[in-house]
């Protein structure tokens, strides 16, 4: 193994940046413990930095004591969330990143206009969970073009369909294209719904897979835009592992192997990045090339409580 090449765009994206500042700062107003619903966001690393810090995380609210503060993930969380959190008395700071709220929007708007909605997603995930969670009916759940030629609607004159964030762009592009089939008039959204980081995340890899024998993608399992890195790499043929450090490398995978190729999910910190490359010029890399494909500069908005004065004591 003689050179690494490193995605760029990669790790965190400004969603992830804005949740984890939250929590920190949070931490520091209010002092531990902290209550989080759900991993703040998709990171073992970054979970248990916070933990260490007075962070506990929760998967359901009937864990934090009555009139405590929770935080809640970058996910988003469904509307029956906020209706339980409200009742019990809890101080809620809200870390969904703002593009997810744009499809809760989207959602909200379509269903009070008399659409039958369709999310595109994976079944299971959070995020996907928070967002059949904004309606109480006509809501359909979709991911794979084979389930689009299965789906029966009640009316296909009022049809729309919004999607995951962080799906892969392609595999979006044919359920939409189904969907188009079979569902001629169907509304989707005003802009795509995957998100700036994974399309940037997703570009950079295609770039990379032209340079390299083996790709390897930092992220948790759980993650779900690392896992669609991993996929995508495979689809060009490229050989590609899900690390969650450079602990997980195998060293039968770089035998036979002259370049290879690191990204990172948007959940993974820069740090861990790092700790790949020292490990592998310990195997003996010699050269690490930047592969840049766009410059991001996204940055979203703390919420407000975080960034006005504490209040005085006293």
């Amino acid at each position: 193994m003689k050179k690494i090449y490193l995605a760029n765009p990669r790790g965190f994206c400004a969603g992830v940046d804005r949740a984890t500042e939250i929590v920190e700062l949070s931490l520091k107003r209010y002092g531990a413990p902290i209550y989080v619903r759900h991993e703040i966001v998709h990171s073992r690393h970054v979970v248990e930095g916070l933990r260490r810090q007075g962070a506990i995380f929760v998967e359901e609210l009937d864990e934090v004591p009555a009139g405590a503060i929770v935080i809640f993930s970058a996910h988003g969380v469904a509307k029956t969330v906020w209706e339980e959190a409200r009742r019990r008395n809890l101080k809620v700071i809200d870390a969904t990143c703002p593009l997810v709220i744009k499809v809760h929007k989207e959602v909200n708007r379509d269903y009070n206009n008399s659409y039958e909605l369709i999310l595109i997603g994976h079944a299971g995930h959070p995020e996907v969970d928070g967002t059949l969670g904004q309606i109480p009916d006509k809501f359909h759940l979709v991911s794979s073009v084979e389930d689009v030629e299965t789906l029966r609607v009640s009316d296909t004159d009022h049809l729309s369909y919004v999607t995951q964030t962080t799906l892969s762009v392609d595999e979006c592009r044919e359920i939409v294209a189904a969907l188009h089939r079979r569902f001629p008039g169907i509304k989707g959204p005003h802009q795509e719904d995957i998100c700036y980081a994974t399309q940037n995340r997703q570009n950079a890899v295609k770039e990379l897979v032209k340079f390299v024998d083996l790709i390897l993608v930092i992220g948790s399992p759980n993650s779900s835009n690392s896992n669609r890195l991993r996929e995508l790499a495979e689809r060009f043929a490229i050989p590609s592992y899900l690390i969650d450090s450079y602990k997980d490398i195998q060293p039968d995978w770089l035998r036979d192997v002259d370049s290879v190729g690191i990204t990172a999910g948007a959940s993974a910190p820069e740090v861990l990045v790092m700790e790949v490359v020292s490990y592998l010029r310990e195997l003996g890399a010699t050269e690490v090339e930047d592969l840049t494909v766009v410059e991001e500069d996204v940055e979203f908005l703390l919420p407000r409580e975080l960034v006005m004065p504490a209040p005085a004591h006293g």
